[in-house]
């Protein structure tokens, strides 16, 4: 398959169900989780989840990171964009999220806030060449999959000398939000939440690779399924974890092969590690305080930290 609409093929669909219906097991149930939002998001669209068998649950996980960022960091924004000649950028999604007191990035502009969308980081420090009067930040906010971009507007600054340019940093990670999940006393101790297998993040999974999963596979005994966001995609994903519980086994499995490998994209997974470190702790909207899974500038790049360089 090369193309989306083979990925979106009704007959390929009803295929896919068929032995899905025919290799659920009757006599057990099923409770997978599909970690990310976009999974959530094509099982929601296309109606996949009325199309499987009853005892297949599909739970959904922590979604996105606009989704699970705190209300804190987005006052954290709006105190920013607030103070005199600066500009605030950030992608579209982000604007409409609640922080306190009922108001949101688009409430803040419509208040005065130089606040703007952009669809890349690149496209901020245009905005800081273009205005070098005013300190320019981005609201970086993603999971592994918009670092990358992120450090390379870092070092692209760093390169140009460009010094009115700064990062307000909301990047997150997601292996740790899975440990945090399985940790959970309600999984881990009590097993009144229950979960059998995930369906592992696509894009994600393009920049770290599947072995960061191969963790929670022998840990936790969970089997692990990367899987890409078509409806084709989703319930391959789906029988292939149906599959392993039938078998016993718990292992990672790479349906999304088109663009991920187990060891990821080693190029970006270098860079990342040159401009970022890990956060001791990092507060998720739904799941509190997660260890290690936020991460911040190094000091070597401390300058383009925009709560360093704003103080």
């Amino acid at each position: 398959m090369q193309y989306v609409d083979e990925f979106r093929d009704t007959a390929r669909v009803k295929e896919i169900l068929a032995q899905i219906a025919t290799e659920a097991q009757t006599s057990r149930e099923y409770h997978l989780m599909e970690f990310c939002g976009s999974h959530t998001y094509s099982i929601s669209k296309y109606g996949l989840a009325s199309f499987l068998p009853s005892n297949i649950r599909m739970i959904h996980g922590p979604g996105c990171p606009v989704c699970v960022l705190p209300m804190g960091r987005l006052d954290g924004a709006i105190e920013l964009a607030k103070r005199p000649k600066v500009i605030l950028t950030t992608y579209g999604d982000i604007m409409r999220v609640p922080a306190s007191n009922r108001t949101n990035l688009l409430q803040a502009r419509a208040e005065g806030a130089d606040i703007r969308m952009v669809y890349s980081c690149l496209d901020s420090l245009k905005i800081a060449r273009e205005n070098p009067g005013h300190e320019v930040v981005f609201f970086a906010i993603g999971f592994e999959t918009t670092t990358p971009p992120t450090v390379t507007s870092v070092l692209e600054a760093e390169r140009t000398g460009l010094s009115n340019y700064s990062v307000y940093c909301n990047h997150v990670l997601t292996p740790p939000a899975v440990a945090h999940t399985l940790e959970s006393p309600e999984v881990r101790q009590l097993g009144t939440f229950r979960l059998d297998g995930f369906l592992g993040p696509a894009h994600v999974s393009a920049i770290i690779g599947s072995r960061p999963f191969e963790y929670f596979a022998h840990e936790y005994n969970r089997p692990v399924v990367v899987s890409g966001f078509e409806p084709v995609d989703v319930l391959q994903g789906i029988l292939m974890l149906i599959r392993q519980l039938n078998e016993g086994r718990a292992e990672v499995e790479n349906q999304y092969t088109r663009a991920v490998t187990r060891n990821g994209n080693l190029v970006a997974q270098k860079w990342v590690a040159e401009v970022f470190e890990l956060r001791p702790f990092f507060e998720w909207r739904g799941l509190g305080k997660v260890p290690y899974s936020g991460l911040r500038l190094k000091d070597k790049y401390a300058k383009f930290d925009a709560k360093l360089s704003l103080i």
